[in-house]
C-alpha cells in the first residue's frame, strides 16, 4: 500500500470516529417529563407526533410549540403551515436525565432511579445473565 493511500484512510477513519453516530445528532431531544419549548418563524396551522404516547406537542401561540416527553423512546414531529407545508419534519428523541440518575443492580434485575429531588423507580428491567 502507497503512503497516499494509507493517508487517506487514517483521513477517513479519522472523519468517522470524529462524527457522531449518524442519526442522533439531527433528533430534537426532550427529557422525559420535561418541556422544551419550540420558537417557530411563521404560525403553525396543524400539530402532529407520531406516537402520542412518546411525546405531546401543544400549541402555546401560533409561533410557539411546547414539545413534552412522556415516555422513553424516539417519534416525530411535524407542523405544518396554513399551505400544508412542513416548517418542521424533526425525528424526537425523549431519554431520561442522566445526571440524576441512580441505578441499582440486584441478581439479575436492573432498576433506574430518578433523584430530583426524591428517588422513584424510573425503569425496571432484567438482565441477560450468563449461564
Amino acid at each position: 500500500m502507497s503512503s497516499r493511500h494509507g493517508s487517506i484512510i487514517a483521513l477517513l477513519l479519522f472523519a468517522a470516529l470524529s462524527f457522531p453516530a449518524h442519526g442522533e445528532e439531527d433528533m430534537l431531544r426532550v427529557y422525559m417529563d420535561h418541556a422544551r419549548v419550540l420558537k417557530l418563524d411563521r404560525p403553525v396551522s396543524k400539530v402532529i407526533i407520531g406516537n402520542a404516547e412518546v411525546a405531546d406537542a401543544t400549541v402555546a401561540d401560533p409561533q410557539t410549540i411546547v414539545l413534552t416527553g412522556r415516555n422513553f423512546g424516539t417519534t416525530n414531529l411535524v407542523l405544518l403551515d396554513a399551505d400544508g407545508n412542513a416548517i418542521v419534519d424533526e425525528r424526537i428523541l425523549v431519554s431520561i436525565d442522566e445526571g440524576n440518575t441512580v441505578r441499582v443492580f440486584k441478581a439479575t434485575e436492573r432498576t433506574v432511579l430518578s433523584c430530583s429531588p426524591n428517588c422513584e423507580t424510573h425503569a425496571k428491567a432484567a438482565t441477560s445473565s450468563t449461564n
